[in-house]
């Protein structure tokens, strides 16, 4: 089974990722993680990728899409993967489909943006090692401070109030249109993503057709 994972920054789309994964033993793909690998393995399109981010320029649409079907073509997708991340915009998308890679479904994690904006703001991270907590569904047990190793907690610049929106303004404006993309194509699934991580796994293995 080949899926894409669609919604906003916060929807949740890389934990439904990895609970797919488990759940149909297949691979959970994000653009971050191929972006680490290729310039990790040093491959040719790694080096491109490496020398844009070296020089503070944006990885291209075209280098983007090389990574996923050099990713896609690796053994442990036979059976199928989950893509997280990628497409982000209509020529992202219509690339894919140029370059032979074909999906089952696509499903979209809907979730209102006052919900986007109250989960990402809650988030704090470690600034000693890192891990993550939310000051509603995941708090510390001291205020402030990380269970684990006792260092500081901070808000990462990018769950900012202010980042947050405008990273929301940018998905409406250049990702969320890739609903009526796929639509048109008779491949997407809207999912409540409003509710509990569990409810929302359920939702989509049933949006998808698997029984749990």
């Amino acid at each position: 089974m080949k899926l894409i994972l669609l919604g906003a920054p916060g929807a949740g789309k890389g934990t439904q990722a990895e609970l797919i994964a488990q759940r149909l033993k297949i691979p959970a793909i994000s653009t971050g993680n191929m972006l680490r690998e290729a310039i990790k393995n040093n491959t040719e399109v790694g080096r491109h990728v490496k020398d844009a981010m070296d020089h503070g320029r944006l990885v291209s649409d075209e280098l983007i899409i090389q990574i996923v079907k050099e990713r896609v073509s690796q053994d442990d997708c036979r059976e199928g993967y989950i893509l997280d991340g990628v497409p982000r915009t209509i020529p992202q998308a219509e690339a894919l489909d140029r370059a032979g890679i074909a999906f089952d479904d696509v499903i979209s994690i809907e979730i209102e943006d006052p919900v986007i904006e109250k989960r990402m703001s809650g988030r704090r991270v470690c600034s000693g090692c890192g891990a993550s907590y939310h000051l509603q569904s995941n708090p510390p047990k001291q205020e402030g401070v990380c269970d684990h190793c006792g260092k500081t907690l901070v808000t990462r610049p990018d769950d900012e109030l202010e980042t947050v929106r405008d990273r929301l303004r940018v998905f409406h404006a250049e990702t969320e249109v890739l609903k009526h993309y796929y639509e048109k194509q008779g491949k997407l699934k809207l999912v409540d993503g409003n509710q509990s991580i569990a409810d929302t796994h359920k939702a989509i293995m049933a949006a998808i057709g698997v029984e749990l």
